[in-house]
């Protein structure tokens, strides 16, 4: 355990995840609620690796069809409809000029997304392979995964977006593809990914470190 520093289970008390609360455990700890925000007390979610592991998995593999399958069919008048992936569609909106759009898309679409996968994967070796030092870091690594899920969804209203402009224009067109459905189900996956891992853990070691 870390110098001058206790845990809670240590102590007999239970922090509570969502409100940061920290609660002495009275009773079963499955029925007892967080007094201010209501929530369910755990002083360690059971089964939290496995779960993170498998809801990680499944998100990297519905990540590649969603870069591999077309995301867009955009079609102009003059012009045979073509069918665009993640990458040709940054292609072609840098070809048009529209860089700032190229530039969000391409970062929701492959740097955050492929930093997440990077972050999740390294917090849980971590934890299997019962790390014990950087736990702050590793700790804010967690928070700032978390904080940069609430933009996941933005490059899905791009696109969306997109679409809509385009349809004001009776020359062209542009319709959402398979793509773009799995790449909001990895979206979603990771999200949960991240809500389902336990940040406790990475304290959890017998050495500690800065």
């Amino acid at each position: 355990m870390m110098t001058g520093i206790q845990r809670a289970q240590h102590l007999g008390v239970i922090g509570c995840r969502v409100c940061g609360l920290v609660v002495a455990p009275a009773g079963h700890e499955s029925d007892q609620r967080c007094p201010r925000c209501r929530s369910v007390l755990r002083s360690r979610h059971a089964r939290s690796i496995e779960r993170t592991w498998a809801l990680l998995f499944a998100s990297m593999i519905c990540y590649l069809p969603a870069n591999l399958l077309p995301v867009m069919e955009i079609s102009s008048l003059g012009h045979a409809a073509h069918l665009s992936t993640v990458i040709g569609g940054v292609i072609d909106l840098w070809r048009d000029g529209s860089y700032d759009v190229a530039l969000v898309i391409l970062v929701t679409t492959v740097v955050i997304p492929c930093a997440k996968f990077f972050a999740l994967f390294f917090l849980l070796m971590s934890i299997q392979f019962g790390w014990s030092w950087a736990q702050r870091t590793r700790s804010r690594l967690f928070h700032l995964l978390e904080l940069v899920g609430y933009w996941s969804m933005l490059d899905v209203l791009v696109v969306g977006l997109l679409a809509s402009l385009v349809k004001f224009d009776a020359l062209g067109g542009i319709e959402p593809g398979p793509g773009i459905f799995f790449f909001g189900i990895s979206v979603v996956l990771t999200m949960l990914a991240a809500h389902s891992f336990d940040p406790r853990l990475i304290w959890d070691s017998e050495k500690g470190g800065a």
